[in-house]
């Protein structure tokens, strides 16, 4: 099969096409013909050499991809979404999605939503299940001091993780705030269901946040900055809130005041997914089949596609996710050529 592999770490120029073994699924995996791939942020860090694969794991980038069930065995008591050989999917895996043929655990598989193409699909798997367990499983949101009233402040708005959360969000019926590098960006994510986006390079978003909610502050944020945002945000919670980190492009240290942690019931939490168990995963895939795939069926939540590359192009999908330009996913597309 055809693949993109990283010949060694560096530039996104070290990612070329080439010939690959196909993968051979395991007990409990399905072998998927991947019509599209997902790019995201790890995949950068694993080009660079600061994210390897977990034991056992292909080598390959790729998280998410989309296509068809041609094989490996599918166990009935397994497979909640009754799936079957031939089925179109969207899967999370946990590397070698840059690839012609993918290998998934099924129960990290799902159906494509109803109308969805697979380019549409591939761009799912990773941002959903990370912004489920991350916004509503570790952040708990409506379920804290606030309610069903609490609001969620997400950072980076206008990234794949971004549009996701502030779509799910709002679509549960949350207030949502978020962060955006420019004001394009903050007008996108005000399209999307932000009742309010701030430009952090010309705004304070603790200031803003407060002024917002009647000097309460929210109740969720959802960072993947790190660094000295995390002592700003936890002057932008409300008592009780929590903030949940992904990951720290702004720094991997912050300073922070413990006393006021005490005092206000502040929570500092995070979590990485790709070597968490399957059955870890495959709880966050019935969950949201069963309160997101609704509403992406339904058209309240879509996804944002913001360009489209030949897989042969790798490289050049690398460098746009590295410039930041984009609003939403990028997507390697297997069917066509460059």
């Amino acid at each position: 099969m055809n693949a993109v592999e990283i010949t060694e770490f560096g530039a996104p120029d070290v990612l070329k096409l080439s010939e690959r073994a196909m993968p051979e699924p395991k007990a409990g995996e399905v072998l998927i013909k991947v019509a599209a791939s997902g790019v995201n942020r790890p995949d950068v860090f694993q080009r660079k050499g600061a994210y390897a694969p977990p034991p056992g794991i292909s080598d390959l980038p790729g998280l998410e991809v989309a296509g068809e069930i041609v094989g490996g065995t599918i166990d009935e008591k397994n497979n909640p979404f009754g799936l079957k050989m031939g089925d179109r999917v969207c899967a999370l895996i946990a590397g070698g999605g840059y690839a012609e043929y993918a290998a998934a655990p099924l129960g990290q598989c799902l159906p494509v939503p109803a109308g969805l193409s697979d380019i549409e699909a591939a761009s799912l798997p990773e941002t959903f299940f990370t912004v489920w367990s991350n916004v509503f499983q570790r952040g708990q949101l409506g379920a804290g001091e606030g309610g069903e009233n609490e609001t969620l402040l997400v950072q980076g708005g206008s990234s794949g993780i971004g549009v996701t959360a502030i779509q799910m969000a709002h679509a549960l019926g949350y207030r949502v705030f978020a962060t955006a590098g420019s004001d394009d960006k903050c007008r996108a994510c005000e399209q999307l269901g932000a009742e309010r986006a701030i430009n952090y390079r010309s705004e304070d978003f603790v200031e803003v946040v407060k002024a917002l909610t009647q000097n309460r502050g929210v109740d969720v944020i959802l960072d993947m900055v790190g660094g000295g945002y995390v002592p700003r945000e936890l002057s932008a919670l409300a008592d009780g809130g929590r903030v949940v980190l992904i990951a720290t492009l702004g720094g991997s240290k912050a300073e922070v005041n413990v006393h006021e942690i005490l005092r206000r019931r502040l929570t500092i939490t995070g979590s990485t997914l790709r070597a968490r168990p399957v059955e870890f995963k495959a709880n966050i895939a019935r969950e949201l089949k069963e309160r997101v795939w609704p509403l992406l069926e339904a058209g309240s939540i879509k996804p944002v596609v913001f360009r489209v590359f030949p897989a042969e192009q790798a490289a050049q999908a690398h460098a746009l996710m590295e410039s930041s330009e984009h609003v939403g996913k990028i997507v390697l597309d297997w069917g066509r050529k460059a």
